[in-house]
């Protein structure tokens, strides 16, 4: 075998260990990276002590750049998630549009709070509001679930500070700001392809309907369930979305900065003290440790500093794993790097007939399939792809690293926590149904990702093909084809 193809052939068995690992043993995620990082070194022609040096460098040098990012990211989510802003969100949302737009008020406000809270505690948040609008109005509960979830989990896949694309940004080395006006943009199409999905949902099963509505929820009932059940008042609108919001406009600000060099290279005191000041501020460290104080003042005044500090650290012990996790991925990454294994393959690629954009998106999309963690699928994806398509000319980083995080969406199914989440929540048992409820509208919301990301390629990348949404495409209409059929 040459020395040309053994590396190569070296990092398909790495990959697959790590497949079977995950997915066949009680290996965890991290130590299942960390192994297959080994053989992919050892593959590739480097010494034990080379291997092992790349992999600590690698771990370090990722969560360098995005550790504490994620950090704070969790711990300003933890605070929105007991302060009760995703409710005040979510009911303004109701209120401001009205009767009968029940399922994009709820998209909506998922669309908004699942930038910094993990989806599956937001839909467990957020779903009781769904469930007293079926009664109160006599609307579909599984309809107004599928909506919410769905606007959930598309920031949640799509958007910075999220961890898996926060990651997948990291591993990409793309900027921050840039990468969340792309992923707000393509949520867009995504959550409203879940609305209109959970609208169809109503009328094929309308079974989940309450036979006896009574009249839309009035502000003080609604304000009565949210009391009776934290024992505290509803913060205020403005207060609720300024966490969110500030750190974007501060990160987006700084990147819109970036794109006038001129800005930069002018010296006059205004105009220098101004652009310096938004380049601190909108530093994704900076923008959000502002948005976690603001959190803190003005959300959750009531609590004092230890009860503060605890509810801060839990928000740290979920974003342990996944930090862990990104860490390993930037390892393997940089192993492939630094073995050369990643010039091989690019030389490759870029003789293939779609362009290496999709690459990512379809190596995510089979690890999505394959363990169910969206995060894993596109950290993975990108640890893989990313050193070996810096290899390849002209590729636009931004595009591939969106594509990797929109494969996380792949048809989610058994294997996938939200799925028995949303199912359970919504009261849907049957198993077709829950397939129906669930796996097929985040397959849908996969496909119109792919092929947006693909024309968008072909439209401002380099090396973009017409066959590179055929695949989405295709499998669009065939879920479409199966849930009209299906009876």
């Amino acid at each position: 075998m040459s020395s040309f193809s053994f590396p190569i052939v070296g990092l398909v068995v790495a990959v697959f260990v790590l497949i079977f690992l995950v997915l066949r043993t009680r290996v965890h995620a991290l130590i299942a990276m960390i192994l297959a990082a080994c053989i992919a070194g050892f593959t590739g022609g480097l010494s034990v002590t080379a291997t092992l040096d790349a992999i600590t460098r690698g771990f370090g040098s990722t969560l360098g750049t995005i550790g504490i990012v994620i950090g704070l990211g969790v711990m300003m989510g933890r605070i929105l998630e007991i302060s009760g802003a995703a409710d005040q969100i979510a009911h303004f949302f109701i209120q401001w549009l009205g009767r009968r737009k029940e399922e994009w008020a709820l998209a909506l406000t998922g669309y908004l709070v699942s930038i910094p809270i993990f989806a599956d505690s937001a839909f467990i948040i957020l779903f009781p509001i769904s469930s007293a609008l079926a009664k109160k109005a006599g609307l579909s509960v599984l309809s107004l679930g599928v909506a919410l979830a769905g606007g959930l989990i598309a920031t949640h896949t799509l958007v910075p500070p999220t961890p898996g694309p926060l990651g997948v940004a990291g591993l990409f080395g793309v900027d921050v700001g840039e990468m969340i006006l792309l992923g707000l943009s393509l949520a867009v199409p995504c959550t409203l392809s879940f609305v209109w999905y959970a609208k169809w949902l109503a009328k094929k099963y309308p079974g989940f309907i309450d036979p006896a509505p009574t009249s839309e929820i009035p502000e003080p009932d609604y304000e009565k369930h949210f009391n009776d059940r934290t024992g505290k008042a509803l913060p205020g609108l403005t207060v609720s979305l300024l966490p969110i919001v500030v750190p974007i406009l501060l990160i987006m600000i700084k990147s819109a900065i970036s794109l006038f060099p001129s800005l930069s290279a002018d010296q006059s005191a205004p105009v220098y003290w101004i652009v310096t000041a938004f380049h601190f501020l909108g530093s994704p460290i900076i923008a959000l440790c502002i948005s976690t104080l603001l959190a803190v003042y003005t959300l959750v005044p009531h609590l004092d500093r230890r009860q503060t500090a605890t509810k801060l650290e839990e928000g740290l012990q979920s974003a342990g794993i996944i930090l862990m996790v990104t860490g390993a991925g930037g390892a393997l990454g940089f192993v492939v790097r630094e073995s050369g294994t990643g010039a091989q393959i690019a030389d490759q690629i870029s003789r293939l007939p779609f362009s290496p954009v999709m690459i990512p998106f379809f190596v995510a999309s089979a690890m999505r399939l394959i363990q169910g963690s969206a995060t894993v699928a596109m950290i993975t994806s990108a640890s893989i792809t990313a050193p070996i398509l810096q290899q390849v000319p002209g590729v636009n980083m931004l595009f591939a690293a969106q594509a990797a995080a929109i494969g996380g969406f792949l048809f989610s199914y058994f294997n996938d926590s939200l799925f028995w989440v949303v199912n359970r929540m919504i009261g849907v048992t049957d198993t077709r149904q829950q397939i129906m409820a669930w796996s097929v509208p985040t397959g849908i919301s996969w496909a119109v990702g792919g092929i947006l990301i693909a024309l968008i390629n072909l439209i401002w990348g380099s090396g973009g093909s017409w066959l590179d949404p055929v695949i989405p495409g295709l499998i669009l209409a065939i879920l479409l084809a199966t849930a009209f059929s299906t009876k």
